[in-house]
């Protein structure tokens, strides 16, 4: 058989390199079946119509040289011309005389899909263009998509639609700004069975973060119903990472798992709808439930690095993928339904590290989920409908309730945008990323609180969260070479505290982390106090009782809640640098911070100076805290076993005595954790006096010290750093400090243990880390945004003291 005259080519008879005979989507599929479902992967079986007989048609029914007259006189800059033209172009190929020959090859394919699947089969039928999904040209999405298709005559029209939509208005648009021509662009179709997840769920997935670029994870989302919800961004999907190196030794690494509203779904029609498919709101209480089990999140991510690794060997280099999934809600089966390249992230220079830095604060107007790293500003355009696009102007924001591809054409003139729905994997999102703009989705409510004219600023500087801020507000782009930065003795680690942060700074050179605070994910992702949720049943508070039953929907065990929270905060963290060694120090809130969680006046006491009172490791062997330490420790074992993070090490706070350093390991012990067992070290922190004149006998008992230049330096020169009348005698650079730093360095050294800092010293004072390099420290722990400048101060007193740097890992 010639595939180059072939009016249909099966699944089982493509491979990649036919992207010019069937487009990169049905490509991609035929690669897939024939090679991936050996290996476990589901994939439906279907048949693609080819490009070729695309271009038969339109010499057969002699329209070609009509299209070429429509569009002599195209402007895709004018709204009104583009839409003229292109409506144009779509009625001449609907209408077109379709031969009769190549009807009755497709009819004839669709009956033989009949017999593996029953009659009547449904099927969803996809436009493949032959430049679609290329590395440097995110075709997706340009064309149409029709499901649920049944029978000859539906399969036929649907056809025909898929054809004409490749003079959509956005595809016309697209090709113009990437250079193709009209003409050298042929359409294939695919049809492929139908999976049933109108009756179970369906997501997009992606092979890397997509916000970051970080390659180590598995991002997948999900909502139930048919997939286009996804896609579109109808709804505000759930979102899961899996950590993909301990996936592959075996560990179960679900190390983030978020819930989202998934107010509606797409499901199919009743039997003699003039629509296959429609929209239906889905029940409150379903909303809040996660749409998938651990073991299919865990499935879909193990797909993912397969088809990421196939697709990378046949390139010969590294190829992120993006990919979309389906559940079958009849036989519970999970399936891939199509996979393409990453197209924004795998072209990026990491040579160089960009940063946006807001330079002044300004009134919060919206919340949503930040899409990219950067900050915009501009004048609001408030546009709900598609028809109106033609009042939008370039450099505006666009604020609408949610984009798909017939909004391409102002979304690539906007300075921003942000949308009432979506997630991460939605059309607005995909599409920022790939033309470089700061874009906010599902804020709810943007198309409401903003108003057209007003002039805003939105900021995806921050992690997780977008936000959007009233005027144009200051903001700097920090740009640093990081290709060519000096290597040093001195391992520089960082002080990293919000997981959502952690995939973007890990592109920072660095040797780990020093630093991670457990308080940021209590105070944030968990927000209850520990107690309250051990002894959630005997609660006397109803108001309090309301507040938790609301935050840990799902959980009948309130205690589960802290231990997953915790879990997934600190294992994003310890991901993000894997397999570099991160030290995640134990809860230091004193009690009055501890009181400001939920539920946590019922179990504080008041103290009149809470700065040297209940806190860290006295808290931990308590019989009045220590069933919420063990919390802790059950979290932290989480990530060590079930995930597989050894690279975790845990340290010590605030530690008075060196018999009570053995008190908190072996109530360790009792919550799992054992030191040296697994790899485990354990650390203490130095920033009490006591610490320094026993350095000796703490260094017996621990691996070894951080020092915390914080609590050292007030606790040596007596007094409140909190206290603004002695403020002023407060300085790290002390000559007592010093020399109780200088101290406790040379002790360390001489025993072999390890000694670093992650106290903010060095970070605010160049000079005070150059002292430390003085004193032979191992490793110093910097904030993120300081760590390239001080590594330079770092390497230039090495040289001076003629330190040889160690080769980078």
């Amino acid at each position: 058989m010639n595939k180059n005259e072939a009016f249909i080519l099966w699944f089982d008879q493509l491979g990649i390199e036919d992207v010019g005979l069937v487009g990169g989507k049905n490509a991609s599929l035929g690669e897939m079946y024939r090679n991936l479902v050996p290996k476990g992967v589901n994939i439906p079986n279907g048949f693609a119509i080819t490009a070729y007989a695309y271009h038969y048609l339109l010499e057969k029914a002699g329209v070609k040289q009509h299209i070429q007259e429509i569009l002599s006189d195209l402007d895709t800059s004018d709204m009104e011309n583009l839409a003229t033209r292109g409506h144009k172009v779509r009625e001449t190929i609907r209408n077109a005389e379709f031969p009769q020959e190549l009807k009755d090859v497709i009819v004839e394919s669709y009956n033989n899909m009949c017999q593996q699947y029953g009659e009547h089969t449904d099927v969803a039928v996809r436009s493949s263009a032959t430049a679609e999904d290329l590395p440097d040209a995110s075709f997706a999405g340009q064309q149409e998509t029709y499901l649920n298709i049944r029978g000859p005559e539906q399969l036929i029209e649907a056809c025909k639609k898929c054809f004409a939509s490749l003079f959509t208005n956005r595809a016309i648009s697209y090709r113009v700004d990437k250079d193709f021509d009209h003409f050298s662009i042929g359409l294939s179709i695919g049809v492929q069975k139908m999976v049933r997840s109108d009756k179970a769920c369906s997501g997009v997935m992606f092979s890397l973060d997509t916000e970051s670029g970080f390659e180590d994870v598995a991002f997948i989302t999900g909502a139930y119903g048919l997939g286009e919800t996804v896609v579109q961004g109808a709804v505000n999907p759930d979102e899961y990472y899996v950590f993909k190196p301990t996936l592959k030794q075996g560990y179960k690494p679900i190390i983030q798992k978020k819930v989202g509203t998934k107010q509606i779904k797409m499901i199919y029609s009743a039997d003699g709808s003039k629509e296959p498919t429609k929209t239906v709101s889905v029940d409150p209480e379903e909303q809040k439930k996660f749409v998938v089990t651990e073991e299919e999140i865990l499935t879909l991510a193990k797909w993912a690095v397969t088809i990421e690794d196939h697709y990378s060997e046949k390139a010969g280099y590294h190829k992120p993928m993006d990919m979309e999934w389906a559940k079958d809600g009849v036989t519970g089966e999970l399936f891939i339904v199509q996979a393409r390249p990453e197209t924004v992230h795998s072209r990026k220079d990491r040579s160089k590290l960009i940063k946006y830095v807001m330079k002044e604060k300004g009134k919060t107007l919206i919340e949503g989920k930040s899409i990219g790293e950067k900050i915009g500003a501009g004048e609001v355009n408030v546009i709900k409908d598609v028809h109106d696009i033609g009042k939008f102007k370039a450099g505006q924001v666009l604020v609408t309730d949610m984009t798909d591809p017939d909004w391409e054409p102002i979304m690539k003139i906007a300075s921003a945008i942000v949308t009432n729905r979506g997630g991460r994997t939605c059309h607005a999102a995909i599409i920022s990323r790939e033309l470089g703009i700061p874009c906010v989705v599902g804020t709810l409510n943007a198309t409401e609180k903003l108003a057209t004219a007003h002039d805003i600023t939105i900021d995806c500087s921050q992690g997780d969260t977008g936000y959007v801020y009233e005027g144009k507000l200051n903001f700097e782009i920090e740009e640093h070479d990081i290709g060519n930065l000096p290597e040093t003795k001195t391992k520089i680690t960082m002080n990293v505290a919000q997981p959502d942060q952690a995939f973007e700074q890990s592109f920072i050179p660095n040797e780990g982390v020093g630093l991670m605070r457990e308080e940021f994910v209590i105070n944030s992702h968990i927000k209850i106090h520990p107690k309250a949720l051990i002894n959630f049943d005997n609660l006397q508070d109803e108001e309090v009782k309301k507040k938790i039953e609301e935050l840990t929907y799902g959980y009948a065990d309130k205690k589960e809640f802290f231990v997953d929270r915790l879990a997934q905060g600190v294992s994003m963290i310890a991901a993000a640098f894997y397999p570099k060694k991160v030290i995640v120090r134990l809860s230091d809130f004193k009690s009055n911070e501890y009181a400001n969680l939920i539920g946590g006046k019922l179990f504080e006491p008041v103290e009149d100076n809470p700065m040297i009172g209940w806190r860290g490791a006295s808290r931990y062997y308590d019989d009045n805290y220590k069933d919420g330490f063990l919390l802790e420790c059950k979290a932290l074992k989480k990530v060590r076993e079930e995930y597989g993070l050894t690279n975790l090490q845990i340290m010590i706070p605030f530690c008075r005595t060196v018999e009570e350093g053995k008190k908190v390991l072996k109530t360790m012990e009792q919550g799992g954790l054992v030191k040296g067992e697994n790899g485990l070290e354990v650390y203490v922190m130095c920033e009490i006096p006591a610490n320094v004149l026993l350095a000796e006998e703490f260094l017996e008992v621990f691996d070894g010290f951080s020092i915390g230049s914080n609590d050292l330096t007030q606790l040596t020169l007596g007094l409140d750093r909190d206290s603004e009348l002695v403020a002023h005698i407060y300085d790290e650079r002390n000559a007592a400090v010093k020399k109780l730093i200088k101290n406790v360095i040379e002790i360390a050294n001489s025993k072999g243990k390890y000694i670093g800092i992650c106290g903010q010293a060095p970070s605010d004072f160049e000079d005070f880390a150059q002292f430390l390099v003085e004193c032979g420290i191992q490793s110093i722990s910097l904030n993120p945004d300081t760590v390239i400048k001080t590594r330079l101060k770092i390497a230039e007193k090495e040289k001076e003291l003629g330190m040889l740097p160690e080769i980078l890992n």
